[in-house]
């Protein structure tokens, strides 16, 4: 706990990034009320009609969860690996936890190398517990009693059919635990607020300590409360063990889990904070999904002499040979001539998949993809011009990218041995719906980039291409580009070509996604002052120069909200893919569950669980965009 009313502030009081101020004196509950709720007659108005839709949300919220009968909340857990995973096979689910835990362990890096020091007040998490108590207070009286069950387990019945309960104050005393707890929460409140006061204040706690505490209690717990164990056993029948903790195989990963975040950290303390360090970590976020979901996930079996033979000497064609191009496009004073080498080099890239449609020779689509590249890092070489440290930094900048696509095409398209799956179906569930988010998001924020450039160049051909894009992808719903990659794109594949639906979709997402956040960078970027391009050019800096270090930085700030937007609506569009047959979180919710004999019908069960998934996820990427807002100075200078 540390006082730190020196320290400059955030515009509101909770998680604040790095310098958090004191927050306002606490005002006396009547006079609070007062000034926030009943300033006027038509303030008092709107509180009562909005606190009476509050209250019957919450209420019909519990009659809904707790007091239905029909409810089968054993589904939810008893699904639970469905519903993550769908159909990854159980001899090599080991390959999901050492997903998670590479993540974790970036996690606990990225917090230590990058230096997050955000605070929460102290006033904060009080008024945060006490509240959280009065809640769970009021739930545990509204909820109706227990219904009575027989000893077969089954309702038992008054004579009009109707459900017979436990008495009220049976029920009240049935859930002690509830107000025991929020008992401990107001005493540990009356105590803080007794010893500090208004000086809490004044007070902050580290926001991540906290939260790591926190998800340690939630582990802890796993050992020791009876939360119920559930699954499916090997004869496929399912288990509901409700008197029990969970299983084993859930108790000990997650326990690993925390662990490798606290590990993560202590060993990125060591590391020394540098801008070499932390582009490594950055190229290691930006890499391990596609390492995590085709290597460790699809487990592919490479056949090496494959690789030595075809896989090799192609990479080293395009390394040498690309590299020598990039070079001498980058020479200064090339002019018009790189230009017309780069575009012929475009036109030559073209031929080849005019070729692959039309059947006229047989080609490795990794070729044709390298060659696309090609002809892309060379129509952007000329803004790269400068000396020879500048230009050789541009030419291992293509030899490290034609090295990674090359690696990750050959991985794309070596076989599984994952048993009992084909195609894409080695992942399902939230993974899909992660997969498809994190690819969608990182894949569309450079191609938006390049576009909202190609936008407002003054070259006629990249703008009226950039602007024939956007507007195409913008001007169609995000349905029916799904409908055209999935169904109508393979029939002109070119012959022996052959692409899962998972990679089709991914690809409909990011081009979809990219057209909107290109606009949204267009907006940032027409909000940069002309006098910033003019004192570029009086400082002499070229092109990229200019663009990256100048325009880009202030465009990309003013950008951030609709940007947090756009990365919110994709994660929910996510959903969309299963009218494309893709087994995804909400597919399974809806279709499959309920088809099961023992859950049959139960629904909205599982419907209400993911719509808490999603509401998490956009609600912690909506808070963290508010925080970065406010760091950064978003709207203040």
């Amino acid at each position: 706990m540390t006082d730190l009313d020196t320290m400059a502030a955030p515009e509101d009081e909770g998680v604040v990034a790095d310098k958090p101020r004191p927050a306002d004196p606490v005002l006396p509950p009547g006079e609070w009320a007062k000034q926030n709720l009943f300033s006027s007659f038509a303030s008092s108005l709107l509180t009562l009609f909005f606190g009476l839709l509050a209250f019957g949300a919450f209420w019909g919220l519990l009659k809904f969860t707790f007091n239905n009968p029909a409810r089968r909340w054993d589904a939810v857990p008893t699904n639970m690996r469905l519903m993550f995973t769908q159909g990854y096979p159980t001899a090599h689910y080991a390959r999901i936890w050492v997903s998670v835990g590479i993540i974790m362990a970036l996690v606990g890096l990225s917090l230590a190398v990058f230096k997050s020091r955000p605070y929460i007040g102290l006033r904060k998490m009080v008024g945060s517990l006490a509240g959280f108590a009065v809640l769970i207070s009021a739930g545990a009286l509204l909820i109706q009693p227990p219904i009575l069950t027989d000893a077969a387990g089954e309702f038992v019945r008054n004579a009009d059919a109707s459900v017979q309960r436990e008495s009220y104050i049976d029920g009240i005393i049935g859930r002690w635990w509830v107000f025991a707890i929020a008992l401990v929460l107001l005493v540990i409140v009356a105590a803080l607020w007794a010893k500090f006061g208004d000086q809490l204040r004044f007070m902050f706690a580290p926001f991540l300590a906290v939260l790591y505490g926190l998800f340690g209690l939630v582990i802890a717990s796993l050992w020791f409360v009876h939360y119920g164990h559930y699954g499916l056993a090997a004869d496929t029948s399912f288990i509901v063990d409700k008197g029990s903790t969970v299983a084993f195989s859930t108790q000990m990963p997650w326990t690993v889990m925390w662990a490798l975040v606290g590990i993560g950290y202590l060993v990125g303390r060591q590391l020394p904070a540098t801008r070499v360090s932390r582009g490594a970590l950055t190229a290691t976020w930006a890499l391990s999904p596609f390492f995590l979901i085709w290597v460790v996930l699809r487990a592919p079996s490479y056949d090496m002499s494959h690789v030595v033979s075809t896989d090799l000497p192609i990479f080293l064609g395009f390394a040498f040979v690309g590299g020598a191009i990039m070079f001498l496009l980058t020479k200064k004073g090339i002019g018009e001539l790189g230009r017309l080498i780069a575009f012929g080099l475009l036109l030559f890239a073209a031929f080849h998949w005019v070729a692959g449609f039309a059947g006229w020779y047989p080609m490795l689509q990794k070729a044709r993809i390298s060659f696309l590249m090609l002809a892309l890092f060379a129509l952007a070489a000329p803004n790269f011009a400068g000396d020879r440290k500048a230009r050789m930094s541009y030419v291992w900048t293509w030899v490290g990218v034609i090295g990674l696509l090359q690696v990750f095409v050959t991985t794309v398209n070596t076989d599984s041995t994952l048993t009992g799956v084909q195609g894409e179906s080695f992942i399902g569930g939230f993974v899909m719906t992660l997969v498809l988010a994190v690819l969608s998001v990182m894949l569309s924020f450079p191609l938006g980039v390049l576009l909202a450039l190609g936008r407002t160049s003054t070259l006629p051909i990249f703008r009226v291409m950039s602007t024939a894009f956007i507007e195409t992808i913008r001007g169609v719903p995000l349905i029916t580009v799904l409908f055209f990659f999935a169904t109508i794109l393979p029939l002109f594949y070119p012959a022996g070509m052959v692409a899962t639906k998972l990679s089709l979709a991914v690809l409909a997402l990011v081009l979809f996604s990219s057209a909107y956040v290109a606009e949204n960078i267009r907006g940032g970027l027409q909000s940069v002052l002309r006098g910033q391009y003019e004192a570029a050019d009086a400082m002499g800096l070229t092109t990229a120069q200019r663009t990256s270090l100048i325009v880009l930085p202030q465009a990309l700030r003013v950008s951030i909200p609709p940007l947090v937007g756009q990365t919110i609506a994709t994660y929910k569009e996510t959903s969309l893919i299963a009218i494309i047959g893709l087994f995804d979180f909400l597919l399974v919710a809806k279709n499959v569950i309920p088809a099961q004999s023992e859950f049959r019908s139960a629904r909205r069960e599982a419907l209400l669980f993911v719509s808490l998934i999603y509401w998490v996820g956009a609600y912690s990427m909506s808070k963290y965009s508010r925080s970065l807002e406010r760091k950064l100075g978003v709207g203040t200078r």
